[in-house]
């Protein structure tokens, strides 16, 4: 008779709790998966996925803008922001179907509720007990409110994918890629945006040329930016919001958004109570092997506050998979892990960025090019192009690849393949590029900038 129920039970049916399990159940194991909301985490249901259809949807207005230029004659476009939310709807429905399908056609059983840790194998969901040998922890991260009187009159990224109107003022509280994503996609689509930033630039962490071309791209596309900025109170009066800054001033909206960072969605699990080390941020703490300090239970993804990303939590759910019933110890990579933001335009890039590599190299050498994008050649946009390499100026082996503009999150893609086999400048100025791309410009810049040191 079998010791336990499951060989596995994963909680959380996000991106890498699924793999995981799916994995797993591949490999020969007895697995179940438990799920609260809906199948497909936060990437699916109400983070990427969702988002970049509503990034699509946003660039048809300067498509649209644009067309004149290339001999197009278009007539006043009506645009109905509850059409677009209702079709975005109806295919996150459908990839929660898909998901679900994985997990059974994997033979993986899924639980519906809530689940509680009892101890090392067994859990509790909606008053039944289910035992396993091993636990894996997936339940990745929820957003983070300030505590500021009147937030609770804000919406977080949850609730602005499923807005049915759209506001015709907004005010977004936050500099990281979730409020500069939010507000390209409102501003792009009419809607009169203002971000407020507590640090002097957007975006901390990404490389600073490609930060301050992309704030100057917002600038030109109307979006206000407040940098230095501290929200001290929001008000409501009737359906209007008076957000106060510690400077004194005000801003008037019809809507308030905090994008203010995601903690670590661990309340309810009881790992005080099973000693399962976290760290001072809430995570749950792990070996290189995601395993946590309890043997027997893991963590992957979002929880463990590792590098927060889609693709890097299905990579640690594979890893796991391997790990535990593979019998082939498996860590993942964390270098040269490729990034991106989907403003109005988006961000990319891939390895250090030049203040990391001179702390980390010394003596760099930096290349960027600026430019005018074809395109715009006839639209007459003003908009700009910037990309950016970094490479080790001993070893010329290539460090960093940043870009801000038009199709940078495809390119960087390609990009961060070299990097990962460890290209360098000579491989790159090597390769051909295909002309008239922006890509070519990364195997075609040769002078690099004065030190800046």
């Amino acid at each position: 008779m079998a010791r336990y129920d499951f060989d596995l039970i994963t909680i959380g049916a996000g991106s890498g709790g699924v793999r995981a399990s799916r994995l797993s159940a591949q490999m020969g194991a007895k697995v179940a998966i438990i799920e609260e909301s809906r199948v497909g985490g936060t990437c699916v249901i109400r983070g990427c996925v969702p988002k970049k259809l509503l990034v699509y949807g946003a660039h048809f207005a300067e498509e649209l803008e644009d067309a004149k230029g290339f001999g197009w004659t278009v007539p006043k476009p009506d645009f109905s922001w509850g059409q677009l939310v209702a079709n975005k709807n109806r295919e996150i429905d459908r990839l929660n179907g898909v998901y679900i399908n994985l997990l059974k056609t994997a033979g993986v059983r899924l639980i519906e509720g809530r689940a509680a840790l009892a101890d090392a194998h067994s859990l509790a969901v909606g008053g039944k007990t289910f035992t396993a040998e091993h636990i894996l922890i997936a339940t990745g991260s929820r957003p983070h409110l300030p505590t500021i009187p009147g937030v609770d009159f804000a919406i977080s990224s949850n609730e602005a994918l499923d807005l049915m109107e759209q506001p015709h003022r907004i005010v977004i509280i936050g500099g990281g890629y979730i409020a500069v994503e939010f507000a390209g996609i409102f501003g792009a689509l009419g809607s009169e945006v203002t971000v407020v930033v507590r640090g002097e630039r957007l975006l901390r962490g990404f490389d600073e040329d490609c930060v301050e071309a992309l704030a100057l791209e917002m600038g030109k596309r109307g979006m206000g930016l407040r940098l230095g900025r501290i929200p001290v109170k929001i008000e409501k009066e009737d359906n209007a919001y008076t957000t106060f800054l510690d400077d004194g001033s005000e801003l008037h909206s019809d809507l308030v958004m905090c994008a203010t960072g995601r903690h670590p969605n661990t309340q309810g699990l009881n790992l005080p109570a099973l000693g399962i080390e976290t760290t001072p941020t809430g995570s749950i703490a792990v070996d290189e092997y995601s395993a946590t300090s309890v043997p027997g239970i893991y963590a992957i993804g979002d929880v463990t506050d590792r590098m927060n990303l889609t693709p890097v939590a299905i990579a640690e759910g594979a890893a796991f998979a391997r790990t535990v019933f593979g019998k082939e110890p498996t860590a993942v990579d964390y270098t040269n892990v490729p990034t991106a933001v989907f403003g109005q335009p988006p961000l990319a890039g891939v390895g250090l960025t030049e203040a990391d590599a001179r702390a980390s190299h010394g003596a760099i050498d930096v290349y960027v090019s600026r430019f005018r994008p074809m395109k715009h050649t006839l639209s007459g946009r003003d908009e700009r192009t910037l990309m950016k390499l970094i490479a080790d100026r001993r070893t010329q082996r290539i460090l960093g690849c940043h870009m801000m503009g038009p199709d940078a999150p495809e390119i960087i893609q390609g990009m961060a393949i070299a990097l990962k086999c460890g290209a360098t400048k000579a491989e790159f100025d090597a390769t051909i590029g295909i002309h008239p791309t922006a890509a070519e410009e990364f195997v075609t810049m040769r002078i690099p900038e004065p030190d800046r040191k």
